[in-house]
């Protein structure tokens, strides 16, 4: 399964460690299998409010994500982000292929239906 790891980025404050971090990411996650698929894009707020900007990297699964973001290559370049831009990260897995929403749907009516008069 599919995981990601989403960073909701604000206040960047542009320093040479940025530019330096920007540059050497993509060799921290390659051997894990990851890879950019948002970064740096402009975006269209559809509700609420978004300050900043989006960076979401793929890979295969969760195990391939943990072990990048625990990995001494990831770990040796974050503070080079951190000291500069203010943000939250997060990892998260996908769904199966054959995920079926309407499962959720019928768990949350289930959880709010009532059941009827209880037994006296």
């Amino acid at each position: 399964m599919t995981a990601y790891v989403i960073a909701h980025l604000r206040e960047a404050e542009p320093h040479p460690e940025i530019a330096e971090y920007i540059e050497r990411i993509s060799g921290t996650f390659e051997p894990y299998g990851g890879r950019f698929l948002v970064h740096n894009t402009a975006h269209e707020v559809k509700e609420g409010t978004w300050p900043g900007h989006v960076v979401m990297i793929g890979f295969p699964g969760v195990a391939e994500a943990r072990a990048w973001w625990d990995s001494p290559a990831y770990r040796e370049i974050a503070p080079l982000r951190s000291r500069h831009i203010d943000g939250d990260i997060i990892l998260v897995g996908g769904v199966a292929e054959d995920y079926d929403q309407t499962s959720v749907a019928k768990a949350i009516r289930e959880a709010v239906t009532p059941q009827g008069p209880a037994p006296v």
